[in-house]
């Protein structure tokens, strides 16, 4: 084995990271790099056109300490899950979406603050944007 093989990119400190200005901005990243990533892609932590503070496996993470501590329900995960790949939230005017409007928010709010203290999410966002 050659020790190309062995390689692995570190991080580098003097790149400067752009957390995310909303919960609903990061969500929507994160379902088009599972996506991507599905179809193959790599991901390395700085190397894209913005700079963010994570990788999509940070997210992940985060929402299995979250599922695990019965924070997110399987009902929410599905509803995120669906909502990120259409690339929209749910409609809270629409009859059909108002359960599923109703998880997202739940689901967003209990993100929020984990994504806050590991400086992924840059401020309060979801809450104010409810408002």
């Amino acid at each position: 084995m050659s020790v190309s093989e062995y390689y692995s990119p570190i991080a580098q400190p003097d790149v400067e990271t752009i957390p995310f200005d909303s919960v609903e901005e990061l969500w929507f990243w994160f379902i088009q790099a599972q996506q991507a990533r599905n179809d193959g892609a790599r991901f390395t932590m700085g190397t894209g056109l913005i700079a963010r503070p994570c990788e999509p496996t940070d997210i992940l993470k985060v929402l299995d300490r979250l599922h695990r501590k019965r924070r997110l329900l399987m009902d929410h995960l599905l509803v995120l899950r669906h909502y990120g790949r259409r690339m929209m939230p749910p409609d809270p005017e629409r009859a059909k979406e108002a359960l599923a409007h109703k998880l997202w928010v739940e689901a967003l709010e209990r993100m929020e603050p984990v994504l806050q203290r590991k400086g992924i999410l840059s401020s309060p966002s979801f809450a104010e944007a409810a408002e």
